[in-house]
């Protein structure tokens, strides 16, 4: 397994990690790891550091890549090699982002810094020239922009989503997390409570969301509800939307809070929404529905390939729809609706363990397996 940071912010980094021990506890695998810096492991795993150079700072993705070859080219050899990020050779690449030069035209819609050209570099040798049979992709947007990009067989780019860990969510008692998180804020037991959890307002779109409960409270000036922000962001900036639309009494900034503590917040909730410009997958999603949260998100999320459209919630395709937002929001606030898209939420969520993922993976895996003893 190949990742620069194992097991220590998020996203690629959790995704790896969690996959790995997994793997490394089935005593049929010896697994070795090849990162820069790593989280304290459980399993059976053997670390390798890998250097990187940081400055100047195009060089660190190249030095990563070409520092990691070397050292799995002297600790092997192996017969699998699954790299989580751009290196130079791999047999299996799970893709956690977008081809770069995708991410930089159509998301950032800059143009290609040195640092970028590099980092496009290392992706392009991998895909086309570093001998992988088989790429992961987390979602099918995901996918689908990967194969706009890279003319590669589509049989040969499949899909396996993030797992999530329910068991911190079934230890808590979700009566007494609802009393304490919204004690905390004055929230009243009955009252609608939307979470939104994000460490980047912007992309996440936290404004579309501020607009269209501004259209839900223009048309039903009646209607309860509470808007939870969990994360870092331009709270001063966001609080005065929030004002502008009509909703300062209804609008909470929570700050940054804990991951361990995440599974209380979600508790505390009655539903989740985050309209992205733009998420790969979106773990968030997931861990929400481990809660029992029905979740509303844009068609530019991943997380839409989980989402079953008016049973675990809604994706809205253009979340600058203000209309849209309100009626979807307002028909979630029903109580009885909420109750049984949250029933339905939850057993997508354990549709959705690492275990599957592991399985799904493994099977990859076999695939490349078989095709090298053909070749042999």
């Amino acid at each position: 397994m190949v990742i620069p940071k194992y097991g220590l912010v998020g996203g690629a980094e959790g995704f790896a990690a969690e996959l790995t021990e997994r793997i490394a506890a089935d005593t049929r695998f010896e697994v070795h790891v090849f990162a820069n810096r790593w989280a304290d492991s459980a399993g059976r795993i053997v670390f390798h550091p890998i250097p990187i150079v940081r400055f100047p700072k195009f060089l660190t993705t190249t030095s990563f890549a070409w520092f990691a070859g070397r050292e799995i080219s002297a600790a092997g050899p192996f017969d699998l090699i699954h790299t989580h990020d751009r290196i130079f050779r791999a047999d299996l690449y799970t893709m956690h982002g977008i081809p770069h030069r995708w991410w930089v035209r159509e998301v950032r819609r800059k143009r290609m810094s040195l640092f970028d050209r590099a980092l496009a570099r290392v992706e392009d040798r991998l895909v086309s020239e570093g001998g992988c049979r088989r790429f992961l992709a987390v979602s099918e947007l995901t996918r689908k922009i990967f194969l706009d990009e890279y003319p590669i067989d589509p049989a040969r780019v499949m899909v396996v989503h993030p797992g999530i860990d329910a068991s911190p969510y079934a230890k808590l008692d979700r009566e007494r997390c609802r009393r304490e998180i919204r004690g905390r804020f004055g929230i009243v037991p009955d009252e609608p409570l939307i979470l939104f959890v994000s460490m980047n307002f912007a992309i996440k779109g936290l404004d579309h969301i501020l607009r269209g409960l501004g259209r839900l409270r223009e048309k039903d000036p009646s209607a309860r509800f509470r808007l939870l922000v969990i994360g870092r962001g331009d709270q001063k900036a966001y609080g005065r939307l929030a004002r502008e639309l009509g909703l300062g009494d209804a609008v909470l900034f929570a700050g940054a809070v804990a991951r361990e503590k995440l599974p209380e917040v979600y508790l505390a909730g009655d539903l989740y929404a985050m309209l992205s410009r733009f998420d790969t997958f979106g773990m968030v999603v997931l861990e929400a529905m481990a809660a029992g949260l029905p979740v509303l998100i844009s068609g530019s999320v991943g997380a839409s390939d989980i989402v079953r459209e008016g049973e675990n919630g809604f994706v809205v395709e253009n979340p600058a729809d203000t209309d849209v937002i309100a009626e979807r929001i307002e028909t979630m606030l029903h109580g009885d609706v909420r109750e049984r898209m949250g029933r339905e939420a939850l057993k997508t969520a354990g549709e959705n363990s690492w275990d599957m993922a592991v399985a799904r993976v493994l099977s990859v895996y076999e695939d490349i397996w078989a095709d090298q003893r053909l070749k042999l």
